[in-house]
């Protein structure tokens, strides 16, 4: 029964397994929520706030202007709120909680450590507009997918989207936290070293006031013309400001994201630049495949230019994700024991001591250019 399913995510709350860090990466995030069983969705980073970035989300390619934007993430440098933060915030508006919430956001507040990067990806996906969810027995409640347009959210999130739709966010915050399914997903993405040089006998050491702590947070579109800031660590959802649905220019709400983005940014020194903002956008080749068929259609061949062009596209798309499998394939892999068997092995031939004072020698020689300069 519910009752039942709900204690157990009390119970199971206290004593679920840890969290670990993940990298922010589009490829570590694209391939977590490919686990989960996502489609036609993938992340990619944002380098810039203009309006010619914002707008290459929705037209990344000639012949497409409507591609989807379920919604941005943004890492940033957490500090303690003070005075003027707080301040700030008010300014940007207080979170929502209750009956304020409007119906449909699904909100969650983060009630376990280094989860905030699945729990940020998570609020853009339960809150996608025209996703189509999968139903007990694996069929999905919609027929079609629109030729790889629409989100397809897949039986894991579907199910836990519909077993949690009625609870409050912090009762959401302790499913997504006991969820083995997710939590296993998140914390494959983990480097093996982190275990590797933990010790399971003592207390994990806690992030002091001199230690940089970073934090996600999600921005989405809601079907009332209201953006709003999902951030785990707040009471609620915080309205950011409006936008006109107009189909004619899809990134308006974009760009109420980023005017949000921009006076969080505002508070920080004008040095500072550990941020990453990212997009969970429709995937690339959904597109290029759909204007493909549709060259095809009105009788262009395959060596014109403009098919060429697209089919290059399609290749770039289809190495970037061979490059993104590779790349998760090694941060899995754990180099440690390696590293321990090279340095025994350098220590058994006689060569480490003089290794140790070359590299002594070297770093010295840095520090003095580095002091004259």
């Amino acid at each position: 029964t519910t009752t039942t399913k709900i204690l157990d995510i009390i119970i199971m709350a206290d004593s679920s397994g840890d969290w670990c860090t993940i990298e922010s990466d589009p490829g570590v995030f694209t391939s977590l929520i490919e686990s989960f069983g996502v489609k036609n969705v993938e992340l990619t980073e944002l380098w810039s706030l203009d309006d010619e970035s914002l707008q290459s989300l929705t037209a990344p390619i000639e012949g497409v202007d409507n591609a989807a934007v379920h919604g941005l993430i943004f890492l940033f440098k957490w500090e303690r709120q003070s005075s003027s933060a707080t301040a700030s915030l008010e300014g940007r508006g207080t979170p929502l909680t209750g009956d304020t919430v409007p119906e449909g956001l699904f909100f969650a507040q983060q009630t376990v450590q280094n989860a905030c990067a699945t729990q940020a990806i998570l609020s853009v996906l339960f809150n996608a507009r025209d996703a189509i969810v999968a139903q007990e027995g694996g069929e999905s409640k919609d027929e079609g997918d629109d030729n790889g347009r629409r989100l397809v959210l897949g039986q894991t999130l579907s199910n836990f989207k519909d077993f949690t739709c009625h609870f409050p966010p912090d009762l959401r915050g302790e499913a997504i936290g006991s969820s083995d399914e997710i939590r296993t997903a998140h914390n494959s993405f983990g480097r093996s070293e982190d275990a590797f040089l933990s010790d399971p006998t003592k207390p994990k050491r806690m992030a002091t006031d001199d230690d940089d702590v970073f934090h996600f947070i999600a921005y989405v579109p809601h079907e009332n013309g209201c953006v709003y800031e999902l951030d785990g660590l707040q009471q609620g959802p915080i309205r950011v400001g409006e936008f006109k649905k107009d189909e004619a220019d899809k990134d308006q709400w974009i760009k109420v994201a980023r005017d949000a983005i921009q006076a969080r940014l505002s508070n920080y020194s004008p040095t500072e630049i550990k941020f990453n903002l990212m997009a969970i956008v429709q995937d690339r080749r959904t597109y290029l495949n759909e204007r493909l068929s549709a060259l095809a259609a009105i009788g262009i061949e395959e060596n014109d230019p403009a098919m060429v062009h697209i089919q290059s596209e399609l290749h770039a798309e289809e190495e970037k994700r061979a490059q993104w499998a590779l790349e998760n394939a090694r941060r899995h892999h754990n180099y440690l024991p390696f590293c321990v068997e090279l340095l025994r092995s350098l220590a058994g031939s006689g060569k480490m001591d003089g290794l140790m004072t070359k590299a002594k020698t070297t770093a010295a020689e840095k520090r003095k250019r580095q002091q004259k300069s």
